[in-house]
């Protein structure tokens, strides 16, 4: 078999894998009294440790921000492996309509589908990445997935308030999964509303091709001056025409929806996400018909 013929389907395979596993396991739950789902079907994409992107994050986020290499080298210290060698499999787990219902009607706190999600919905986008992690493993490749091994953290950032050591929505954007919006949210071919994981491997797979090469290209927003839906959607102004305010929209995550949840849903957790819902990219990639 040829190495070109190899990467593709190695590709098919992770890609078959991912989505067997939310749409088969029962740990696609958010824990209510009937077991719902929390995600529907998967996107995925490949990106290659040695793309340039990688180090721009560096540049860009913060030195912190390690390439594929530097984690991969720190957990498997022994190996002799180049940034050519790596492969970082991305997924987006796009929440259901249901979810995306009930969150359009909020204005001012998160529903009890969305605060599952985002919470229960999390615990199953760590046992996707551990799924992945063994899947890899059991073929005899060697993985991890950044955001759990022991020196992931989110540190201050300068510019940025607080950055990660590791962000899966830079990895999805490096695997051409989607862009940057407003909001500081993912836009991807299947909306906004979603949470991304990724994992990464010594393995031969063909990068996904990024069809796009503004990190802003989908955002109405940026490419052509209109939208900024996501502003009035915010229940604490922590959105403008100047970007995302990390520091007010923490603020209200903590010290505000905790307490919300604990009171009206009856569990311990957080959210919000109003800006991903109710807006033209809640969904899809928006155009400019999305807002006539």
């Amino acid at each position: 078999m040829e190495k070109s013929e190899h990467a593709l389907e190695s590709a098919d395979w992770l890609d078959n894998a991912i989505k067997d596993f939310i749409a088969t396991s029962p740990e696609n739950s958010l824990q209510d009294k009937t077991n719902e789902r929390a995600w529907d079907e998967p996107l995925v994409g490949f990106s290659n440790g040695a793309d340039p992107i990688y180090q721009g994050y560096k540049q860009n986020v913060g030195e912190f921000h390690w390439t594929p290499l530097e984690i991969f080298s720190e957990i498997y210290p022994d190996l002799d492996v180049s940034p050519e060698d790596l492969t970082i499999i991305s997924w987006v787990l796009p929440q259901t309509l249901a979810t995306k219902i009930d969150h359009r009607k909020e204005t001012g706190y998160p529903s009890e589908r969305w605060v599952r999600s985002r919470i229960f919905g999390e615990k199953t986008n760590e046992k996707l990445r551990l799924h992945v992690v063994e899947t890899l493993k059991e073929a005899g490749y060697e993985a991890l997935a950044p955001t759990l091994t022991p020196g992931w953290k989110t540190v201050p950032s300068e510019p940025f308030f607080l950055a990660s050591k590791w962000s899966e929505r830079h990895a999805a954007h490096a695997a051409g999964l989607g862009t940057f919006g407003l909001c500081d949210g993912l836009i991807t071919p299947r909306g906004k509303a979603m949470r991304v994981g990724s994992v990464i491997a010594r393995i031969e797979i063909e990068p996904t091709e990024r069809p796009y090469t503004d990190h802003q290209a989908y955002c109405l927003f940026f490419s052509e001056g209109v939208c900024g839906n996501c502003i009035k959607r915010c229940p604490v102004d922590a959105l403008s025409k100047k970007g995302h305010d990390k520091k007010k929209c923490l603020a209200f995550l903590r010290e505000k929806t905790t307490e919300y949840v604990k009171t009206h849903f009856g569990f311990e957790g957080y959210g919000c996400g109003l800006c991903q819902t109710g807006v033209p990219c809640e969904s899809k990639i928006p155009t400019l018909k999305d807002l006539e």
